[in-house]
């Protein structure tokens, strides 16, 4: 029998990056080169094939940090992370597992969160997963374990952190037709921005070429809270200009210590339509009882390190 290619892929590109591909289509690329401030994931296509999400803001050049998809926080031990102005930065160190398989692929990482004066102050391991969703979707789960190198780590009160998605101009609601929906069934930035919910929603209008014109669909991103989370249901940052995130330390700050690292786990969903709360609901149900990933050394041959669902 012939040797067949797994459904779901990350294969790794020149110029430090990876493409996440399901069926040999890229579904989301990873970028992680030092001539940024942080690394980040862009593009993130829904099912036209087209981006759901943008590099910078489409009118404030002073937002050129909000690069797609990507973790940061406004606060750590009183540095900005969050934007370009500052020195401090966050470098990916090395990574650590390619996985392909029929039912999801897995790429993990490790970055180093490093001071204005360059010193490492905590280590962050990600794990990031794409699965195929029907009709062309995507689900891109997202686990990240934060370890201070030293003892302790403060992320300080703050809109801003730690994951962030900055959506594609034509799903904006100012700059398009986009519409932002909470779990909570309510809509818009005036409704939605500081209250909590599990989950949140932008969709709104991408282009895609039909019998070789171009033509308008809805598509967005829908994104979870983990049940597990600290600060869940998360309080929303969310904005008319295309913009969300789920703010872990908008009430109060966090304390990490290097005994007891913060694990936080968020999954996007790249849908086709708008938002179904019915689905989103499932999805979210079936995301808080899913197992979380684990990083350790391998154990078989040609690998320094694995990774893999843990009950």
């Amino acid at each position: 029998m012939p040797f067949q290619l797994p459904k779901c892929q990350v294969v790794p590109l020149p110029d430090n990056q990876a493409s996440l591909q399901i069926d040999g289509r890229e579904r989301l690329r990873w970028h992680f080169g030092a001539k940024y401030p942080r690394p980040f994931f862009y593009p993130f296509n829904g099912p036209s094939g087209e981006t759901l999400t943008r590099m910078g803001h489409p009118g404030a050049p002073n937002h050129d940090h909000h690069r797609s998809v990507w973790w940061a926080h406004a606060k750590v031990d009183g540095e900005n992370y969050w934007g370009d102005e500052t020195k401090a930065r966050i470098r990916q160190k090395l990574w650590l597992a390619y996985a392909d398989g029929d039912a999801e692929a897995m790429m993990a990482t490790s970055a180093g969160w490093f001071n204005g004066v360059g010193k490492e102050i905590m280590e962050q391991e990600m794990v990031a997963a794409i699965r195929p969703g029907p009709e062309g979707e995507t689900l891109l789960e997202l686990q990240s374990t934060f370890t201070p190198t030293g003892g302790q780590v403060v992320l300080g009160q703050s809109n801003f952190g730690l994951l962030a998605v900055r959506m594609a101009k034509g799903i904006a609601t100012y700059w398009g037709e986009g519409q932002i929906t909470s779990s909570e069934g309510t809509e818009g930035e005036s409704e939605i921005f500081g209250q909590s919910a599990a989950w949140m929603d932008y969709s709104g209008a991408v282009s895609q070429r039909v019998k070789g014109k171009r033509a308008s669909v809805t598509e967005g991103i829908t994104y979870f809270d983990h049940a597990k989370n600290p600060s869940h249901p998360s309080h929303w940052h969310v904005r008319e200009d295309g913009w969300m995130g789920a703010s872990l330390c908008r009430h109060e700050a966090i304390v990490i210590k290097k005994e007891k690292p913060l694990r936080v786990r968020y999954l996007l969903h790249a849908h086709g339509g708008a938002v179904n709360p019915a689905i989103a609901g499932r999805i979210a149900a079936l995301f808080d009882d899913s197992p979380a990933f684990e990083v350790a050394k391998a154990k078989r041959r040609h690998r320094h390190f694995e990774v893999r669902r843990v009950e």
